[in-house]
Order: C-alpha cells, then sequence, then structure tokens
C-alpha cells in the first residue's frame, strides 16, 4: 500500500489541532480515531447552561463558535444533547412535547456554545406561540454570525413531516449552514434504517444550505453518538 501523501505546510491535519511539518502523517484510520477522540474528550469537559432568551434581544452577546441543535418537538432533542454530554439532566425531557419555548445556550468547556432551540411542529402549540417561534428562530439564525452548524434532527421512525420541508427551506433563506442527524435509529430495523438514510441523503441534496454528511445516532445504545462528538468537535474553538 502506498505511503499517504503528506499534508502541505500550515494544512491542518483532520480530528487533530496540529497544523503542517509539525503534525505526525496519518492514515485515514488513524486520523479517524485522533477525530474520535478528540470529541470524546471535548465532550469530556464540563458544561454548564448559562442563558436562556425568550425574545431575540435577550439573546447574549456574540462570543465563540455556536452550534444548534434543532427538531421537532418530540424528535428527542434534550435526550440527545444528555447523551452527547453524558449527563442525564443537562437539557430537560418532557412527556409534553413542544415544553421549550426559548433558546438555551450551554457553554462546553469554555470552547463551544450548544444552543437548545425551541421545537416546531407541535400541533397542540397555539398559533401565535408557533408563528413567535419560527420567527424567533428566522431572526436568531440570520443575524448570529457566531453560529457555525445547525444540527436539524430528524426521527428515524417517522416519514418527513411538512413543519421538517418548511424548516430546511427557511435554513436555506437564513443561508446558515445545516445537517441533518437522525435520532432514534434503535427504533428502526437495519433494513428500514437503510432506506430511511437514502431517502433523507436524497432530500439533503435539494438544499442548498445543507451540509452533506448524514450522521445517524441513538441516544438509548449510545449508536452515532462518538461520531457525532467529533464532528462537532471539527467546528469548535482551538
Amino acid at each position: 500500500m502506498a505511503d499517504p501523501a503528506p499534508h502541505p505546510p500550515g494544512e491542518a491535519i483532520p480530528g487533530t489541532h496540529l497544523t503542517g511539518a509539525a503534525a505526525p502523517i496519518l492514515t485515514p484510520e488513524e486520523a479517524a480515531e485522533a477525530a474520535l477522540e478528540t470529541g470524546r474528550l471535548l465532550f469530556a469537559a464540563e458544561c454548564q447552561f448559562f442563558f436562556g432568551a425568550q425574545k431575540l434581544e435577550q439573546v447574549p452577546p456574540v462570543a465563540g463558535t455556536e452550534i444548534a441543535f434543532a427538531g421537532r418537538s418530540n424528535v428527542g432533542k434534550s435526550s440527545l444533547l444528555n447523551a452527547l454530554t453524558g449527563r442525564n439532566s443537562l437539557a430537560r425531557t418532557s412527556s409534553e412535547p413542544g415544553r421549550t419555548r426559548q433558546l438555551n445556550f450551554f457553554d462546553l468547556g469554555g470552547r463551544l456554545t450548544l444552543v437548545d432551540m425551541p421545537g416546531y411542529g407541535y400541533a397542540r402549540a397555539s398559533k401565535d406561540i408557533k408563528a413567535d417561534w419560527q420567527g424567533m428562530m428566522f431572526e436568531y439564525l440570520r443575524g448570529r454570525p457566531t453560529l457555525r452548524r445547525v444540527m436539524l434532527l430528524m426521527d428515524a421512525r417517522i416519514e418527513f413531516k411538512q413543519a421538517d420541508h418548511d424548516v430546511m427551506d427557511l435554513l436555506d433563506r437564513a443561508a446558515v449552514t445545516f445537517q441533518v442527524v437522525l435520532t432514534k435509529t434503535d427504533g428502526v430495523k437495519p433494513p428500514a434504517l437503510t432506506r430511511k438514510i437514502e431517502a433523507t441523503e436524497a432530500l439533503v441534496a435539494k438544499h442548498a444550505a445543507a451540509f452533506p454528511l448524514l450522521l445517524s445516532t441513538s441516544s438509548q445504545t449510545g449508536a452515532g453518538i462518538p461520531a457525532l462528538r467529533a464532528e462537532l468537535a471539527s467546528l469548535a474553538d482551538v
């Protein structure tokens, strides 16, 4: 097997903060392992809630890199945030979808801000509340220069909803890069999951703001959590 090509001076090595000739030459397998370890170390750091905003004018001043999490009200967003950080109650889970009605900001080791966005598509929520959520979401997305990416969560067990299509269109209009993360994959048999992944990738390909890499996760089994941590770590402040 041919030796891997060296990285040019100044070019970052995937999964590390090393650059140029000072960085070791890694095989693809070693780079993948290094990325997973970088993600593990980042999410082993202390993660604390530090701000909640019910109105756009209440959001904290811009600082370091922010990653927002969006999804339908019952998609498992709080469970995923808890699984990522290894904490049982970082983000509150509720049997009542639509309970979260504000932007919640969490500091991860001083290197990354995780933003839990209000859920969308909850049928029992009043039209006024849903309109306010959508308006606030769009204004936050469009006007937050430190927002690096939106992780758009979709339930692997159910079909796409109109609200999912609407939010993807909203993200396109806001010109904010978003990445789809399938949740609750433990509830889907492998053949059905393969079909779901293929259908989701086809949908993602239709959106200009979509990041092409699809991630599949389960908060129950931990499947895909290390890969998601690695992806987020690649976006964190050094």
